[in-house]
């Protein structure tokens, strides 16, 4: 990496600190075609922690038949757990939730929609009928004391639905902060998010009662625009952004989404705005790049690719 690059030029609009909630090892590696070994998997999600990510998203308690790739979440959690950092995982009910109680998990992730389309498509239920199913899964996570995450996916966009009512939005987020999510994450899974429609979805969720304290934001970068995305949540005081290292993934039931915010793109705006992350984005970079071998393809970042052609 070149000396002193990117420059630090902070704004004293924006947080002094983010937290990356980083998803590569799960919603990464839940698309790919081909079989990533598990001990890839937990290689991979050993090196992130050793870049200084300090929220990695292990894996996913789905029935195999949906998401095969991510099959071996019984091999996989045992052999990372012990990592200093958390390891929240996915479960879609309370048969994903009992596996991983099982394993010790501490922290777990339930996964809606804000459209009925998509909550057809990826749960085969309606959005209420969703929201009913995650409830007594909700709830039995925080009386074992764990920490639980809410995804809502499909916040401004949809792929058979076309643009998404804000209203509609803010009505599942707080059904979601009412049942016990302690962090809602906006998922824009199609990538069709622009900067000022971020900012009116978050403004309308704070008039409705969810503070942008429990809020994360999940870009994708169909369009180009997850960072400028993500910069307009920054400066409305969003502290918490989704990013997968190397850019990996997208959404295996919506076919138009491309992949995730890359980490490490994130991590050199961030830099460059003085903001901490504790994140080495070197070693990040390293390891992106690793994976991208076992992948047998380049890295989609543009920050990946950037430093591996100047190293």
């Amino acid at each position: 990496m070149t000396t002193g690059l990117p420059m630090t030029v902070a704004d004293p609009a924006l947080p002094a600190r983010v937290r990356i909630h980083e998803v590569g090892a799960r919603d990464g590696l839940q698309n790919e075609k081909t079989a990533v070994p598990t001990e890839v998997k937990a290689e991979f999600v050993r090196r992130l922690a050793a870049a200084g990510l300090s929220t990695i998203e292990a894996t996913s308690f789905v029935h195999p038949k949906w998401v095969p790739q991510l099959a071996d979440a019984e091999e996989l959690f045992p052999q990372v757990r012990d990592l200093p950092v958390r390891l929240p995982v996915l479960v879609p009910n309370e048969r994903g939730l009992d596996r991983a109680l099982a394993l010790g998990a501490r922290e777990v992730a339930v996964f809606a929609s804000a459209t009925e389309s998509f909550a057809k498509a990826n749960l085969n239920r309606t959005v209420d009928e969703a929201l009913a199913m995650f409830a007594p899964t909700v709830t039995r996570a925080i009386e074992a004391g764990l920490k639980v995450r809410g995804y809502l996916s499909m916040c401004f966009g949809d792929p058979w639905e076309g643009a998404v009512p804000i209203e509609q939005v803010v009505r599942v987020t707080k059904a979601l902060a009412d049942m016990g999510c302690d962090e809602l994450s906006l998922g824009d899974t199609i990538g069709v998010a622009t900067p000022g429609h971020v900012q009116a979805l978050l403004a309308a969720l704070n008039e409705a009662g969810v503070p942008t304290s429990r809020i994360a934001v999940h870009f994708h970068d169909t369009y180009g625009q997850a960072l400028s995305n993500t910069l307009a949540a920054l400066r409305h005081g969003v502290t918490t952004v989704d990013a997968s290292a190397g850019g990996l993934g997208g959404c295996p039931y919506a076919k138009s989404a491309t992949g995730n915010l890359a980490t490490e793109d994130l991590v050199w705006m961030l830099d460059g705005l003085g903001i901490e992350t504790g994140v080495d984005l070197a070693r990040l970079t390293a390891t992106s790049a690793w994976m991208a071998e076992h992948l047998g393809r380049p890295s989609p970042s543009r920050t990946v690719r950037a430093l591996s052609h100047k190293e």
